[in-house]
């Protein structure tokens, strides 16, 4: 489910009362331990975290007038859901999440290639993905983007 909606508050407040606050919350965590140079916006019908033109000039290899997308937060028909670029283009990554994840959690892992899926909102763990935004800078982000698609 993809939103129209053109600001992040646009979007918060066109979700059902039981998803709003815990979006909330989970957007809360993430600006409070989001790395400097990521911005916050909309896109793909979702909020969004990417890296600016005024740091990376060249845009989204896909649709270069885009930021270089890094993380995303939507509400999907099921969950609320949690897109993290990072763990899909860092094996190491992946495997301390996966690892970490039970200790915060008694739920089973719900996830895609960089999709986590929360479908007991309640049971969110919101320390954990807190220290997962942590773990990658901008200059990383660059670094590890460039990396994949110069091989292409």
């Amino acid at each position: 489910m993809t939103s129209e909606a053109k600001t992040v508050q646009e979007y918060i407040d066109s979700l059902p009362d039981d998803r709003k606050l815990f979006v909330q919350k989970l957007r809360d965590v993430i600006i409070e331990n989001l790395p400097k140079g990521f911005q916050e916006g909309m896109g793909y019908g979702m909020m969004g975290y990417s890296v600016p033109h005024s740091i990376y000039p060249k845009g989204y290899h896909c649709k270069p007038t885009d930021p270089l997308p890094f993380m995303g937060l939507a509400s999907q028909k099921n969950s609320i859901n949690f897109y993290h670029m990072g763990i899909y283009a860092n094996k190491d990554l992946h495997d301390w999440f996966v690892s970490e994840y039970p200790k915060h959690s008694s739920r089973k892992l719900d996830m895609g290639k960089s999709c986590i899926r929360f479908k007991k909102f309640e049971e969110i763990p919101f320390d954990l993905i807190g220290e997962l935004v942590t773990k990658v800078s901008v200059e990383n982000w660059i670094e590890t983007y460039e990396s994949a698609f110069n091989k292409k």
